[in-house]
């Protein structure tokens, strides 16, 4: 909910504004946790805290006010690489922060995470969209440009090939931990090991993009990575079924998670290209289908309980099948129809 309100606020009002007040309210509401007086108000104040801090997600917007083509997908990479990081990092400085102080302590340094956030921010960031660019100010409008977005043929087939793709990776997240604990016997240390290898999978991936970025065209690289993905999600569903050792299973799903690397960047480019006019209002439908689609999938990893790994081959093999052919009949069909069109004309 907070990646479209904040979307399309930042399509009106500029980017930065919108930015500030969201961080400084996540500030606030990452202190208040700390004083809930009840689990209710609890969870009511870590929801504002989840719907402000989706501002992050603006970024996304600024990247393609001031980039576009090859340039776009280099950065976009390097953003991608960072935000793989950041999931690494964040259970380890949590394990830090509670060894030494109780659980309010990670909100209090949230808090202040977010006040430095907000010092940066107004410090260095200036304003990347003018205001001869901006969206008009009025709910219809800024309600039609969801529905121009998601009428539109090409931008939906590269969202949906993204988010389909990143919500089979949110059921690897949930199911692994299982599957590698409880399964084939990891020691918690093991697991994390492995599961920060998958993610390093990623940042190389990502700068794989970059290297690739102006020698191979957006689409061959998203290509690329659609069929990588669908063919390590096959090997995983096999591995499962059979039921095989740890390593004809940790190697394919290295592979599989790597895909994302090079199907999100060139995804994002060639979706956000054509959409500058709105680009707030897209790059937030492009953060929400996952978590749509995510809130899917990572339930039904545990459909079969915590010592069957089959559910989690079937939804990698599923997701990565339908992101690939979201991208055939959305993209490449209406791409070969344009083409044979104007050849007619």
């Amino acid at each position: 909910m907070g990646q479209i309100v904040m979307g399309a606020l930042s399509d009106v009002h500029g980017r930065r504004k919108p930015l500030l007040i969201a961080m400084i309210l996540y500030a606030i509401s990452s202190f208040a946790c700390v004083f809930a007086p009840n689990v209710e108000i609890f969870i009511v104040l870590r929801f504002i805290q989840g719907f402000f801090v989706s501002a992050g997600t603006i970024s996304n917007a600024i990247v393609r006010d001031k980039y576009s083509g090859v340039e776009l997908t280099k950065f976009f990479s390097l953003l991608s690489m960072i935000s793989s990081v950041a999931p690494l990092l964040s259970p380890l400085a949590g394990s830090a922060l509670i060894s030494f102080m109780p659980w309010v302590g990670v909100f209090i340094f949230l808090g202040l995470l977010g006040l430095l956030l907000t010092f940066i921010t107004s410090w260095r960031l200036k304003e990347s969209l003018p205001e001869e660019k901006r969206a008009p100010s009025n709910f219809r409008d800024l309600f039609r440009n969801f529905t121009i977005l998601l009428k539109n043929r090409t931008f939906m087939g590269y969202a949906l090939a993204q988010g389909i793709m990143q919500a089979g990776t949110f059921a690897y997240v949930s199911g692994t931990p299982f599957i590698y604990q409880k399964i084939y016997g990891l020691s918690p240390q093991a697991f994390s090991f492995i599961f920060s290898l998958n993610g390093i999978s990623l940042i190389l991936a990502s700068q794989l993009v970059r290297k690739l970025a102006g020698r191979l065209t957006e689409r061959r690289i998203l290509l690329a990575g659609l069929s990588l993905s669908c063919i390590t999600s096959t090997i995983v569903l096999f591995v499962v079924l059979i039921h095989g050792p740890l390593l004809a299973l940790v190697i394919p799903l290295f592979l599989y998670i790597s895909s994302l690397g090079l199907i999100k960047p060139p995804s994002f480019t060639l979706a956000m290209e054509s959409q500058g006019h709105i680009a707030g209002s897209a790059s937030a439908l492009l953060g929400v289908l996952p978590f749509l689609i995510g809130c899917v999938t990572s339930p039904l990893v545990g459909v079969a309980g915590e010592y069957s790994a089959v559910p989690l081959g079937v939804i990698t093999f599923t997701t990565s099948l339908l992101a690939f052919v979201a991208y055939i009949f959305l993209v490449k069909k209406k791409k070969a129809a344009t083409s044979s069109k104007n050849q007619i004309a």
